[in-house]
């Protein structure tokens, strides 16, 4: 039986692994200084951060639309007994409700909300190509990773609040009580929404070592096939400090680095990081 699995471009995971697992994405749209891009395609993180630090206005992503779905299914349908396509949280954008209109022109295409954004997202792409590679037909493709969306955890600590302040999701004041007090927010997601957590104070080094402690410690068992350490622009230091911090407190199988698209980018600003694992 042959089979694809295709995603939002949200899920955040490396060249490396949409190379091996032979993975699809269809990039969100980024409006940027009058025009418009595609994530990963046309349009980084690093292309943002300059329009940002130029003056421009921070830039504003949009879903997909069923147009676009349509023929980003039909690509693979024909040689294919089945694709399962994976969105980005309902929550957060109308790709799912698109990709669902776009799928009912086919047969062999399913679409699953991942109730999730960057790479508790990409947890979920990964588990069903693993299930697809194991046999298991689609319809039980697509149970098991509804039931499989809740035991993602997925949360980011934030170094700084400015983008959030120019998108509107934090005031100008607090952003600047936020800056003098060096309190640097975390962010989970539940039930495929964003909510603030935690606030850690201090240097960002400090606060990220804390963040990592406290979601790796919180309890429930956690599977440690796998983790992510997604960021959107930390430094080489940094990062070994993350991933030697996340070592020292459980011994995962895989600990996968990857770098956020223009979704999350545009959203949090350079200097956000997340560990990102799933719950027995």
């Amino acid at each position: 039986m042959s089979w694809k699995i295709t995603s939002d471009s949200t899920c955040d995971l490396s060249p490396e692994q949409l190379t091996k697992y032979g993975i699809s994405l269809i990039p969100l749209h980024v409006a940027m200084g009058g025009s418009n891009y595609l994530d990963g395609v046309d349009a980084t993180p690093a292309d943002i951060y300059a329009h940002v630090d130029a003056g421009g206005q921070l830039p504003v992503t949009a879903a997909i639309n069923p147009a676009e779905y349509t023929e980003f299914f039909s690509r693979f349908a024909k040689d294919n007994d089945f694709i399962i396509h994976l969105c980005l949280s309902a929550e957060f954008s109308s790709c799912y409700q698109n990709a669902c209109a776009a799928a009912a022109d086919f047969d062999n295409v399913y679409v699953v909300d991942s109730r999730n954004l960057s790479t508790g997202h990409g947890h979920m792409v990964l588990a069903a190509v693993e299930m697809a590679a194991a046999g298991l037909p689609a319809p039980k493709i697509v149970e098991r990773l509804n039931e499989l969306a809740p035991k993602v955890d997925a949360s980011f600590i934030l170094s700084r609040l400015d983008y959030l302040r120019k998108g509107g999701r934090c005031s100008s004041l607090a952003a600047l009580g936020a800056n003098v007090l060096k309190l640097r927010p975390s962010i989970l997601v539940r039930d495929g929404k964003m909510t603030v957590s935690k606030k850690y104070r201090g240097a960002f080094a400090k606060c990220m070592c804390e963040y990592i402690k406290d979601r790796l410690t919180a309890g429930g068992e956690i599977d440690e096939k796998r983790i992510f350490i997604t960021h959107s622009g930390l430094d080489e230091g940094l990062l070994r400090l993350a991933e030697d911090t996340v070592r020292s407190l459980r011994e995962f199988d895989e600990i996968c680095i990857t770098h956020s698209g223009c979704t999350i980018s545009s959203h949090c600003g350079p200097g956000c990081m997340g560990v990102l694992f799933i719950h027995k």
